[in-house]
């Protein structure tokens, strides 16, 4: 592509140098660069893109976008925002691919991932093949990819869109995070439906406020043909009243003659939303019944661990007080009369806010607690844990996996274990390294040993 089509597109401030080139590539990390890119500089929180700007020209970059002059020989686009100007490329650069590809996109706080597993099996039943973008996988024609970003950068966003056209893709179902809204991440990209879960506390490190958290989910449905929205939520209220043609739907609707594999009556909710997605698509009821009764696990989402044990065990990925809240109360109605018992941690470098919230839900919800590490990432695991318990009379167990064995071992007949926070995840950020670890693996190795039939 010419660069002088790019130009129109990002309307740049000045441009210096030879517009005449042609641009094979879009990039902003340096370490990515080919040859004949168009080199993004931007600017974040732990570094500037600036400041890597020659290595990019080094690695056959042929024109940078910034946001001041650099003293390099090089072509440059002077650009108020680069964060901004990158979907305006991108979607000029890949040619637009929603304007073809349908996009079904979840956004809330909770459920995201299990109502886009729901919504993508029940278009595949229709007959579809489509794409997936979750934060467990991802999924372009036929091939299966490991996740980077739960929602990507912009740039390989469009270009994933771009790829599923070509791979015989017609709709993607896709989780759309409010970090990525606020980041301008799916600036360009049309939905043809939006659907809304629910919002509660959670990223207020980033966002500040619920008023701004709400915000940046509510301002991706300027973007949406259609929308669904959860109006058994208080912020789906406001977005129902918002937006009068939405589709709404309450939690205590009747989910029809579908047989929901899924435990737990908040995955009621998330097969409402995936069936009333569906629907305006077009999709059949027989496609949605069969949609939804072909999921039986979704990973690290309530995911039952058996090894023939004599209580439930669950991984499940609920990180934020209204998601460990909605867990456990599952967790009671599954149970036999026996306790409930919760191993759960905060993140580090993350909203502390939610962290002694966290603490009171489970102590209130759960019979038996250990508060462990999760994902410390550079802060003192020991520090986050005090945090969490704030005065409450909750156990510590900083050891990840000794607080999961110890979690097993105290289980008795009845019982319903919950190993929350990271759910799908393989791995513990801890001091600046991802150590292997995952909770569904380290489980069933304890449950195991304490001698459950193979």
């Amino acid at each position: 592509m010419q660069l002088e089509r790019l130009i129109a597109a990002l309307a740049p401030t000045d441009v210096v140098g030879d517009s005449a080139l042609e641009i094979r590539e879009l990039a902003y990390d340096a370490r990515e660069v080919r040859r004949d890119s168009l080199f993004f500089c931007v600017p974040g929180a732990r570094a500037d893109g600036h400041d890597f700007a020659a290595e990019a020209l080094e690695r056959g970059a042929a024109a940078l976008v910034v946001e001041r002059r650099l003293e390099l020989e090089a072509p440059q686009l002077v650009v108020p925002s680069v964060r901004a100007a990158m979907p305006r490329a991108a979607v000029e650069f890949f040619g637009d691919p929603t304007a073809q590809l349908q996009v079904a996109a979840i956004t809330g706080t909770n459920g995201k991932t299990t109502t886009a597993y729901l919504l993508w099996s029940i278009l595949a039943a229709a007959g579809e093949q489509p794409g997936l973008l979750t934060n467990v996988e991802r999924r372009v024609g036929g091939d299966v990819r490991e996740v980077g970003l739960n929602t990507p950068e912009s740039i390989d966003l469009q270009r994933l869109f771009s790829e599923m056209l070509r791979q015989g893709n017609r709709v993607c179902v896709m989780e759309a995070t409010s970090m990525a809204s606020a980041k301008g991440r799916l600036e360009g990209t049309r939905f043809a439906v939006l659907v809304f879960t629910n919002l509660t506390q959670d990223h207020l490190d980033f966002h500040g406020t619920m008023e701004e958290y709400f915000e940046s989910k509510r301002r991706l449905f300027g973007q949406a043909g259609r929308a669904v929205v959860n109006v058994g939520d208080e912020y789906g209220e406001r977005l129902a009243a918002e937006f009068p043609e939405a589709i709404t739907f309450r939690p205590e609707d009747a989910l029809g003659e579908a047989d929901l594999k899924l435990p737990g009556r908040f995955n009621v909710e998330n097969a409402l939303a995936a069936a009333a997605a569906a629907r305006t698509l077009g999709g059949g009821e027989e496609a949605i019944k069969h949609g939804i009764e072909a999921v039986d696990r979704v990973p690290g989402r309530f995911e039952r661990v058996d090894e023939g044990q004599p209580f439930t065990v669950l991984v499940d990925y609920a990180h934020t007080p209204g998601a460990l809240e909605t867990a456990l109360e599952a967790a009671r109605e599954l149970g036999v009369g026996g306790r409930v018992i919760c191993v759960f941690g905060a993140g580090g470098d993350r909203d502390r806010v939610k962290r002694p919230l966290m603490g009171k839900v489970v102590s209130r919800l759960a019979d038996v607690a250990l508060v462990t590490s999760d994902n410390p990432r550079s802060e003192d695991p020991a520090t986050i844990a005090a945090e969490v318990v704030d005065g409450l009379d909750l156990e510590v167990e900083l050891d990840r996996r000794r607080a999961i064995q110890r979690a097993l071992e105290s289980a008795r007949a009845g019982d319903v274990v919950v190993i929350a926070g990271k759910g799908h995840e393989q791995g513990q950020e801890i001091g600046g390294r991802k150590l292997p670890f995952d909770d569904r693996e380290v489980a069933r190795e304890a449950l195991r040993r304490l001698g459950a039939p193979t």
